[in-house]
């Protein structure tokens, strides 16, 4: 279904400083870069945003793609980003949704260790769990089946503020919120290029596709400039092209894994009651093919993770050879590959075979049976990894004249969008104060 924007013809907008068209201009309308808006129309009334989204509405990438699960925090390290985002986000992120009647729903989830080899590290997140304050309970082989009948674990823990929501429901939500406050939204905008003035701000070329006259003519691309004092870089999976167009040396670059899913038929959908989630390996920062009852009702299995032939590679028939070239001319996605292959080479079998899969499930699941499992839509995460071949694990934003980049925002990164968007608000206005206006 064609997103509707909202009606922004009777809103009144802040006016552009002379010789501006705006004071800062986001590039991505993901959930981050709409929760920025909002958040420096909220800190900064007055403040000209516009906000530049390629696609035709809000959400359409890693917002809308994603499992839908509030995460708590638990997995991640104290003193991180993540961490104090995703556990502060959490609770602030429910509180939203019950404020604008977004439907979502604290279900709290369960982390299950399968093998003996899992307990130690089932313990240690039982202690990290306690660090962040996070509400976590110790389960045995009884009390798992007394939560869900139907799933088979040695132990387990309860997390208590784990939950569901409608992510494209709250980036709908903000996008809206923002537009209210004088923000400005332009879906179907391309940045083409970027030029930085030093000591003024940017200039972005912007391509836009106009709709044919008739049916008989193709639409033609338009292209404009837009000129603001500062510029952030919320693109998601093309935030490091983003970057480079700016002329600042992206600390990271953009690999792209396809988070393939399947979902369970409507008749066995009783198997899952709620979340359910192996113990994962501290190593890699994927979770492991999970269980997870959406908002929906629905129940869905996955991901495996592999590397996607585009940065918006959502099958196997998507290839881009230009963006598959600039992943293969980054040394540090050659040092991951030799570093993770093993890792890899079970999640390249999960994803060509279905038997694969469905055995990998039976881990956490043992009544599943293949044909219980129908394809879902796929994501893709834009996983940043360093030139030494490191995958970052946490939120990674960096700054440059003029100009704020988030370089690294995957999950728990929609959990976590509300501050976020105020950490990234917060550089961005202190990025005007560089800026010489008369």
């Amino acid at each position: 279904m064609e997103y509707v924007p909202a009606d922004t013809t009777s809103m009144s907008r802040p006016r552009p400083r002379p010789g501006y068209d705006c004071d800062i201009v986001i590039v991505g309308g993901g959930i981050v870069g709409l929760s920025t808006a909002y958040a420096i129309i909220r800190a900064a009334p007055g403040t000209h945003v516009v906000v530049l989204e390629k696609e035709p509405g809000p959400a359409r990438h890693q917002t809308g793609r994603n499992s839908g699960v509030i995460h708590s925090g638990i997995y991640y390290r104290p003193g991180s980003l993540k961490a104090r985002f995703a556990v502060e986000g959490a609770a602030e992120l429910v509180g939203f949704c019950a404020e604008h009647g977004i439907p979502h729903e604290v279900t709290g989830k369960l982390i299950v260790a399968t093998e003996r080899e899992e307990l130690p590290r089932l313990h240690a997140l039982i202690q990290r769990g306690r660090q962040h304050g996070i509400p976590v309970r110790e389960l045995g082989p009884a009390q798992i089946t007394e939560r869900e009948p139907h799933v088979r674990g040695l132990a387990a823990i309860h997390v208590g503020t784990t939950g569901v929501c409608d992510f494209t429901a709250v980036a709908e939500r903000l996008a809206r919120l923002a537009v209210e406050g004088g923000a400005e939204i332009r879906y179907g905008s391309r940045v083409d290029a970027v030029q930085r003035r030093p000591g003024t701000g940017v200039a972005v070329q912007v391509g836009t596709e106009t709709v044919a006259d008739t049916g008989d003519r193709p639409a033609r691309s338009r292209s404009s400039v837009l000129r603001a004092r500062a510029m952030v870089n919320c693109a998601g999976l093309h935030c490091a092209s983003i970057a480079s167009l700016t002329g600042d040396e992206p600390a990271a670059r953009i690999v792209p894994f396809r988070g393939e899913y399947y979902e369970l038929t409507p008749a066995r959908e009783e198997l899952v009651r709620g979340l359910v989630y192996p113990v994962p390996d501290p190593a890699f920062p994927f979770l492991g093919v999970h269980l997870t009852r959406g908002i929906d009702g629905g129940v869905h299995i996955g991901p495996n993770a592999v590397p996607a032939l585009a940065l918006e590679g959502y099958d196997w028939r998507t290839f881009r050879p230009g963006e598959l070239a600039a992943v293969l001319a980054h040394p540090g996605a050659w040092r991951m590959a030799r570093r993770h292959w093993r890792y890899g080479v079970g999640e390249l079998r999960r994803s060509l075979s279905k038997r694969a899969f469905t055995t990998a499930v039976k881990r956490l699941l043992p009544e599943v049976s293949a044909s219980d499992l129908v394809p879902a839509p796929a994501g893709v995460r834009a996983q940043a990894v360093l030139h030494d071949g490191t995958l970052v694990d946490d939120f990674l934003i960096t700054e440059g004249p003029h100009t704020v980049h988030v370089l690294n925002a995957p999950s728990p990164a929609a959990t976590a969008s509300l501050p976020i968007g105020r950490e990234v608000a917060t550089r961005a206005l202190r990025a005007l104060d560089a800026v010489n206006v008369p």
